[in-house]
């Protein structure tokens, strides 16, 4: 069977992903977004979005639909499978777990995985315990005594959603202070059945499943404390899923890739948009922003070719 091309082949189905599909395909090229996971990526799990212009209030999931809606209206393809390599050459080549595409541009606009504590039995935990989504699994703590571990945004978006469903919430940070907004910082600390432990990291997790409780350690002090907890959410930064592009395209230290504000990559015809670029904001805005740059970028380059 021969490879399916289209002009641009777009991996990651997030925001900068979904953006990028729609300013390709109003400019009349042909389009595949790949999605091997969530479509809408990290903010569909979002109880809600109040920072993106000109919507004042919106659960992620609203929001990735919508934006999927313009995707599909307007023509692209799209398929919910795992790009497993990516062959860069004049034309690109796309390999997923069920099929094989061909390109002459390619976004990538891959996203975050969430970070892990490094903990023993932290693996086995997760889904028994452990979870990294308080809107996908929140339920499941109805009425317990639950962490959060993290002290950004996510966070403390997270401690507030469960705050609403749980007996109690300790936010566990390792610093002073958070890096949250301070308007998030606020609602945290004036709910009464949220406690706010800073200072602290958790060096240990009760090696049972389900998990049962864990350890608690401030930095400062060396001082030690056992929650017992049966729900640990944990929102401790992410890290990008650029384990395809390793060896096609230039990546930083930690695995960002190296591309600029105008979303070009080291490689003619490969473009990055959104949190998996090197960049020092990462937001809901700049990941659109991103999409479109990329776009834009991908059609001038076919366009060069034509």
């Amino acid at each position: 069977m021969a490879d399916k091309h289209y002009d641009i082949i777009i991996i990651g189905g997030g925001t900068a992903g979904m953006t990028a599909a729609i300013y390709a395909r109003r400019a009349g090229k042909s389009v595949l977004l790949l999605e091997g996971e969530t479509l809408g990526g990290q903010i569909s799990a979002s109880p809600r979005v109040e920072n993106y212009p000109g919507i004042p209030a919106v659960s992620g999931m609203d929001f990735s639909d919508r934006l999927f809606t313009q995707v599909t209206d307007l023509g692209a393809d799209f398929e919910l499978d795992t790009v497993t390599e990516l062959i860069d050459g004049e034309t690109k080549t796309v390999i997923t777990s069920y099929g094989r595409y061909t390109a002459s541009a390619v976004i990538a606009a891959v996203g975050l995985r969430h970070r892990r504590m490094g903990l023993p039995m932290e693996e086995e935990l997760i889904g028994q315990g452990i979870s990294f989504c308080a809107v996908c699994d929140g339920a499941f703590y109805r009425g317990a005594d639950v962490a959060v571990y993290g002290g950004g945004n996510t966070a403390l978006q997270e401690a507030l959603f469960l705050a609403d469903i749980c007996n109690s919430v300790t936010v566990i940070h390792r610093r002073a202070e958070f890096r949250a907004d301070k308007i998030l910082v606020e609602r945290v600390k004036a709910k009464e059945n949220i406690r706010l432990l800073t200072d602290c990291t958790v060096t240990a997790l009760d090696a049972v499943s389900p998990l049962a409780g864990l350890t608690v350690t401030n930095v400062k002090t060396g001082a030690e404390e056992h929650l017992a907890v049966t729900g640990l959410f944990v929102a401790i930064g992410q890290l990008p899923r650029t384990e395809v592009l390793a060896g096609v395209v230039a990546l930083d230290e930690r695995g960002f890739i190296l591309a600029g504000e105008d979303c070009k990559t080291d490689r003619e015809g490969i473009f990055a948009a959104g949190d998996c670029r090197t960049k020092e904001v990462r937001q809901l805005t700049t990941a659109a922003g991103d999409g479109a740059v990329a776009a834009t970028a991908a059609c001038e380059y076919l366009d060069t070719r034509a």
